[in-house]
């Protein structure tokens, strides 16, 4: 049998399907000039409410996906959004013209509107009884073959259209993606918290470890870089009195891509004034839990064979957890020297530049632990090197008062105290950017951020989650491009 990306069989079917467009056009049935038709039912409604629904009369349209010819009668399955119902066609019902051309000049994909009454077939299907069959849109281009369907996952994420087509799990995917969006937001939006749009093109490249994507403004005639995260706009916003506010949108990063990774992602940031990273782990849990239970029905959900448990969370500081997983206790060691000569016995790699005491214990983590952390797991106690924006421990300055979250050994999240001190997030945002520098960025402090700092911020507790990451674990999708529509993909020459 042929498939579906053989071109000169699609070239073939492609000839053949505009020849029959212009022979319905010659006769004055141009489906593109239809501009509504009445639907007043779908698959799901007619399918869920037979009992209400049968001998009724009901108008549907979809896009045709099989097709049985026999005789003076035929049946067909059409597609809508929430799945396939059939539909029975007969010379007699639909007229001698409209059931030729059905033969003759309908393809699988196209678009039909079907007007009839419902019934229950003798093998129990429930269908529609057409009395009206209309073209409503022509399909030059064939669908993938109907036993394989779209298997090839360069083709199902390039061209995402024509997966969301013929496989209805993948709408599913999505669909549910919507749902857990509109949970988060109804959560966040019962707690008191205002939603926030702050700018995705920026006018410096801050110093943050992320690489951005740099565009350039042409009437201003400045470079100009996408955002990589929401946070200091949305901390000016808590600056301003807002006290809690959030942003759930898109986020821009110049770097690799893999299972877990594409350069534009969606997080939502939450700021909170008046507490901190410890009710952030509360707040955390509470999210979880809820948008799991509306979208999932349960607290407990299955990703890749494994059952994870929204209801119950493992605390570890980072230091515990990497002598836990390692055996090498950093609370014993006491100078950066010693943290190198622990990393080179145990086979860890540390960057020029990077090879402190607190970067050597990252990096401990990240060989030893993260990939460990399967059922939700709050990390907190971060060394200060790489957390320039965190509140430092009062009673270990090293440390600061930052956590992530882990499940299936992804990283789901990201917390702090925030740093409110003006004075100290100058001296570190200094240092960061003239880390950046010397790896050739035009990383620059921004000043409008520590103004908004010197004008007096609220202790405050902040929050940043991958919607797409736990959007993966709540519809069971191996990687993320599962779960974006149009994921970041290559051009083909």
């Amino acid at each position: 049998m042929e498939t579906f990306d053989q071109t000169e069989e699609l070239a073939e079917q492609a000839r053949i399907r505009r020849e029959k467009l212009s022979k319905l056009q010659g006769e004055g049935n141009d489906p593109y000039r239809i501009t509504s038709y009445p639907v007043d039912a779908d698959s799901k409604t007619v399918k869920e409410g037979f009992e209400r629904y049968e001998g009724k009369e009901v108008t549907v349209a979809g896009r045709l996906m099989s097709r049985r010819i026999m005789g003076k009668a035929s049946f067909s399955h059409i597609s809508d959004k929430f799945g396939q119902i059939q539909i029975y066609i007969t010379r007699q019902d639909v007229g001698e013209d409209v059931y030729a051309a059905y033969k003759k000049d309908f393809d699988l994909g196209d678009i039909v509107g079907v007007r009839g009454f419902v019934f229950k077939t003798q093998t129990g299907e429930i269908s529609v009884h057409a009395r009206e069959l209309v073209m409503l849109s022509k399909a030059l281009l064939p669908l993938p073959e109907k036993y394989n369907g779209l298997q090839n996952m360069d083709m199902k994420y390039r061209l995402r259209h024509v997966d969301l087509i013929v496989n209805q799990d993948v709408r599913e995917t999505f669909f549910k993606r919507a749902k857990i969006i509109r949970a988060i937001r109804a959560f966040l939006d019962g707690r008191g918290f205002v939603e926030a749009d702050t700018p995705i093109l920026l006018p410096l490249e801050i110093g943050a470890d992320a690489r951005p994507f740099k565009t350039h403004h042409n009437a201003l005639d400045l470079d100009m870089y996408l955002r990589i995260e929401t946070e200091l706009y949305l901390k000016r916003l808590i600056v301003g009195g807002f006290e809690r506010v959030y942003e759930l949108g898109r986020i821009f990063r110049n770097e690799g891509m893999d299972s877990k990774h594409n350069p534009e992602f969606t997080t939502v940031e939450i700021y909170q004034a008046y507490i901190d990273y410890r009710a952030m782990m509360e707040l955390v849990e509470e999210l979880y839990r809820h948008v799991a239970r509306e979208t999932c029905g349960t607290e407990k959900v299955v990703y890749q064979g494994v059952e994870l448990d929204f209801g119950h969370w493992e605390k570890l500081t980072m230091t515990d957890a990497v002598k836990k997983y390692s055996g090498v206790d950093f609370a014993s060691i006491s100078s950066d020297e010693e943290a190198r000569a622990a990393a080179r016995e145990h086979g860890v790699e540390l960057e020029k530049g990077k090879d402190s005491k607190g970067h050597a214990l990252a990096a401990f983590f990240d060989a030893f632990v993260e990939d460990k952390l399967i059922q939700p797991t709050f990390i907190y106690d971060y060394p200060v090197e790489i957390s320039p924006l965190a509140k430092r421990k009062p009673d270990d300055p090293s440390m600061t008062e930052r956590f992530e979250y882990f499940m299936m050994g992804m990283e789901m999240g990201n917390a702090f105290s925030e740093l409110n001190d003006p004075i100290d997030q100058r001296r570190r945002m200094e240092l960061q950017a003239e880390k950046k520098r010397a790896q050739g960025a035009n990383a620059e402090v921004d000043e409008d951020f520590l103004d908004a700092l010197e004008r007096g911020m609220p202790p405050t507790g902040g929050l940043g989650l991958g919607v797409d990451r736990l959007v993966m674990l709540l519809t069971d999708s191996a990687s993320i491009r599962d779960v974006l529509l149009f994921p970041t993909m290559k051009p083909k020459k």
